[in-house]
């Protein structure tokens, strides 16, 4: 290797080969620890950490370079409290290392105010002789205190539902002035008059929605509702519950896909999305169809009938419908003595019915 160097005959700072060579230091040490040797006297007044940003080091670096300057007994500090209670920190720098009882003394020679007895010190030493306080120990007062009128009917949140009449009401002449909208009673404290019905209480519905919207505030802190806006926005949760969804179902529906942008108002943000994602309501479903009559069983006709037959009867009855209009037909002839029959009588039928008239009339078949 080669090598070309020329002395500075000004600006050059004197660095030892042991601290130019120390391996146990970074270069940010070594460059802080030349970089504070060459200041001249005015610059001595500003801190370590001052002087560092000066060449850009800060943060991580800086504090690595100054535990490295300490370990190594460059640098030195001492942190007490003053007369005036403020904490004060006083740093020694050396270019030489030198250990904890030296650099004390070192800083004693530079800084004679210094010298003096620690805060410890100070605390430890018996405190001075003080005047006695003038007169004689006296007990506390007890007693005497008058206690501020209490406006027991203003502070009262729920008065009573009837008002107490007034024995001896007078007059009042003057109007005063009109109580402020502040001073007025709100509605639900208001006594109930006699005769007046109770207002009507909430839909069960209206209830589990205004739960569910109170409770979205412990999922997301941003969704935070007062007790009237969540009364408020209840009457559109409460159709999403109306529509066969669940509590959970209802909660994971106004939780799911937050904005990028994070939530503005939760009123609005909750009532846009009540109003659009409200799900259709379920179409009616129709009855059910009723089931068919059951299949009876096939019986035998007890009709007088030249061959024996059997059918299946929709009730109780115990003849087949031939049967039975052949004997409605039997009647009619044995009523009107006539053998008119009409076109849709099947042969069978017609001979059942003559048969039968044959037979109220007495005549042998």
């Amino acid at each position: 290797m080669l090598r070309h160097v020329i002395a500075p005959s000004s600006g050059w700072t004197k660095a030892s080969h042991a601290v130019v060579r120390d391996r146990r230091m970074n270069s940010d040490a070594k460059i802080l620890l030349l970089y504070v040797q060459g200041l001249p006297e005015s610059a001595t007044g500003r801190p370590l950490g001052e002087l560092a940003l000066k060449l850009e080091m800060k943060g991580r670096a800086y504090q690595q370079a100054k535990k490295q300057l300490i370990e190594h007994g460059y640098v030195h500090e001492w942190r007490g409290q003053g007369d005036g209670g403020r904490w004060v920190t006083e740093q020694l720098f050396t270019n030489t290392p030198l250990t904890r009882d030296e650099a004390r003394a070192v800083r004693a020679r530079l800084s004679p105010e210094a010298a003096g007895p620690t805060r410890a010190e100070r605390l430890s030493a018996p405190p001075s002789a003080q005047s006695p306080t003038v007169g004689e120990p006296t007990p506390p007062s007890a007693g005497g205190y008058v206690p501020e009128e209490e406006h027991v009917d203003e502070n009262t949140p729920h008065p009573p539902s009837e008002a107490e009449p007034d024995p001896e009401p007078k007059p009042d002449p003057k109007p005063g002035p009109e109580p402020e909208t502040g001073d007025r009673p709100t509605p639900a404290q208001e006594p109930r008059a006699e005769g007046t019905p109770p207002p009507p209480r909430p839909s069960p519905q209206l209830t589990r929605a205004e739960r569910v919207l109170l409770s979205l505030r412990h999922t997301r802190r941003e969704l935070l509702l007062g007790v009237g806006e969540a009364r408020a926005l209840a009457v559109e949760a409460a159709k999403w519950l109306e529509r066969g969804l669940t509590e959970s179902e209802l909660r994971h529906a106004l939780l799911a896909e937050p904005p990028k942008g994070g939530v503005r108002s939760a009123v609005g943000f909750l009532r846009h999305r009540l109003t659009h994602k409200c799900p259709v309501a379920p179409a009616p479903v129709a009855p059910p169809e009723p089931p068919p009559p059951p299949v009876r069983a096939l019986i035998t006709c007890t009709s007088e009938a030249e061959e024996d037959h059997v059918f299946r009867p929709l009730g109780d009855e115990t003849e087949c419908p031939d049967c039975r209009r052949a004997t409605a037909y039997a009647n009619w002839m044995v009523d009107t003595d006539t053998y008119d029959f009409p076109p849709d009588m099947t042969w069978r039928q017609r001979f059942v019915a003559v048969a039968k008239a044959d037979a109220l009339r007495g005549e042998p078949a």
